[in-house]
């Protein structure tokens, strides 16, 4: 994959469950415009979206009348996609990050390699099944997805937590500050792929 300077992408998938319609901007601010008929995870990529700084708009129209499963699932497909695309053959990143982040008794940690080499750990128990009407399952199944499309590892881990809002919000804010410290420009080695390998996309 060639580099990517402006480091933007925009990905349309449509299948018989859902259509979706995903632009991203690395190098953003923050801004997002999020409408996938899901309340809860639209708030959730909300946060991705502001944390990280990364420009997002996800359009979804999915089989809600079903579950939330499809839509969610296929949002992760195509925003991994979308990130895979700006960030070309990943020149100049600083590839690695990790945190660990507080929010009232929850504590969240993430890490991320922007490797080309897709894996998700995902170590998160949530003491309800649901956060109003969101399958709290679904948490995992959208990073999986994410991690899969974008070609990252991906490490989430919540260390504790009593509340499930609090414990699937530190996983996106989590998430989002750690891709935004690894997609970061590395001002040291700009033109370089981090890799003794030479690539990132095999």
């Amino acid at each position: 994959m060639a580099s990517n300077p402006a480091r933007e992408a925009s990905v349309s998938r449509k299948t018989n469950e859902t259509s979706i319609e995903v632009k991203v901007a690395l190098d953003g601010t923050g801004k997002a415009e999020i409408a996938t008929g899901v309340g809860f995870f639209d708030h959730m990529l909300d946060q991705l979206s502001r944390h990280s700084l990364i420009d997002m708009t996800v359009k979804a129209d999915g089989d809600l009348h079903i579950d939330d499963h499809h839509t969610v699932e296929d949002c992760g497909i195509a925003l991994g996609r979308a990130l895979a695309q700006a960030l070309g053959d990943r020149r100049g990143i600083m590839r690695y990050a990790s945190l660990d982040l507080a929010m009232d008794e929850c504590l969240t940690r993430a890490a991320v390699d922007v490797s080309g080499r897709p894996f998700l750990v995902f170590d998160a128990d949530f003491p309800t099944e649901k956060i109003g009407t969101f399958d709290t399952q679904l948490v995992r199944e959208f990073f999986q997805a994410l991690a899969q499309h974008a070609g990252i590892t991906l490490h989430i881990t919540n260390l504790y937590g009593a509340n499930s809002h609090h414990i699937a919000e530190t996983c996106f804010k989590a998430v989002a500050r750690v891709l935004r410290a690894a997609m970061e420009p590395d001002p040291r080695q700009p033109d370089a792929v981090p890799s003794t390998k030479g690539t990132l996309n095999s």
